[in-house]
């Protein structure tokens, strides 16, 4: 039996959720100890109970992973681990993600700048043509935009990126194999090409209410900013911002008619500075520094030999990867957040390190 097969069997055991799978992954290095492990070691686990480890015992999970990854390879479904290289980094860190996603198309979750376009399912001329805009713009820069594949906002920024051939991934509240609503079956099937669609569910998982504002924390969790272009009072949207507001990411609002109650929502993401206000392209990607002829050079810096172990580690993660958000950074260093905080600030100081929006940085 391969990695993977335990890693599933985790996921579909009952009652662990993604904390608690973290936890056992930590405890005992590998799915597969995890389910040889005894009764004794298992309860030692933080979370860990005596009925929960009987239900690890008697492998339930397992068996059912042993269906569930015949019918994924069957289905040209690739699985992210949360363990794995390619498993989102952005995400990684965050208490609230997946231990597994699935994908399927020609999806890099961690290669270049993704951006996500939400908005109303009742769109209306004036939103999809900002959306058309803002996707022609991004076409051609190396950015990735990620949607809900919904009515509305979702499915107008999707169709623009396979007209201007810019990248996109769907991110379903449903298996991968259901596509809802149906009617964007075609498109979700196109975008395979350029992207494709992204899930936390297994295969046969159909359309349920509460798995939608799940969804939308993926969306804010894969990306490094949102854009709400038309937003209700209340909706997905919404639910979106505020997860990536939590999540440190940098969030945009459209601004909108005042008699309009597709535009109340930006509205007041602007008025209440939970968004910056989205006037144009070229404003968005010089906010967040993504203008063309900003491309991080690797080799640009030389670590000076007075460095400390911690800053020479910080800067080659930023050489590594261009730039990062602090909570990557923290997880990816093991560095304390206090002390990551101050280290930054005096890299900062000295030239050799340059903070970006929503809490990122870059070598300077």
């Amino acid at each position: 039996m391969n990695e993977r097969l335990f890693q599933l069997g985790l996921h579909l055991t009952p009652g662990l959720g993604g904390v608690l799978i973290r936890h056992l992954i930590a405890n005992f290095g590998t799915a597969q100890k995890v389910f040889e492990a005894n009764f004794k070691s298992l309860i030692r686990v933080q979370g860990v109970g005596e009925s929960i480890a009987r239900v690890i015992l008697n492998k339930v999970g397992l068996r059912e992973a042993e269906i569930e990854l015949t019918k994924l390879q069957q289905a040209g479904v690739q699985v992210y681990f949360f363990t794995d290289a390619d498993y989102p980094q952005r995400f990684k860190s965050l208490y609230e993600a997946p231990v597994v996603l699935f994908g399927k198309g020609n999806i890099d979750l961690n290669k270049g700048h993704f951006v996500g376009i939400v908005g109303t399912r009742k769109a209306t001329d004036y939103g999809k043509n900002i959306t058309e805009q803002l996707i022609e713009g991004l076409a051609g820069k190396g950015i990735t935009v990620v949607s809900g594949l919904a009515y509305g906002i979702d499915i107008m920024a999707h169709r623009a990126c396979l007209k201007y051939q810019v990248p996109t991934i769907g991110v379903m509240a449903t298996g991968i194999d259901i596509i809802y609503p149906g009617t964007h079956a075609k498109t979700a099937q196109e975008m395979q090409q350029q992207g494709g669609v992204l899930t936390e569910y297994p295969l046969g998982t159909k359309p349920d209410f509460m798995r939608f504002p799940a969804r939308n924390r993926i969306i804010a969790g894969v990306t490094d900013a949102i854009v709400v272009v038309e937003a209700a009072d209340k909706g997905g949207a919404l639910i979106t911002a505020e997860y990536a507001n939590n999540y440190n990411r940098d969030v945009f609002a459209v601004p909108g008619n005042l008699t309009n109650s597709y535009s109340v929502g930006c509205n007041k993401l602007i008025r209440t500075h939970k968004a910056q206000i989205y006037t144009g392209v070229e404003d968005f990607l010089a906010a967040l520094s993504w203008q063309e002829g900003k491309e991080f050079s690797k080799g640009e810096i030389v670590i000076p030999e007075h460095f400390t172990q911690e800053e020479t580690q910080v800067v080659a993660l930023l050489r590594k990867k261009g730039e990062m958000a602090i909570d990557d950074l923290t997880w990816e260093s093991q560095i304390a957040p206090g002390k990551l905080a101050n280290l930054l600030l005096n890299l900062e100081l000295q030239g050799y390190v340059r903070s970006l929006p929503g809490k990122r940085f870059t070598l300077g």
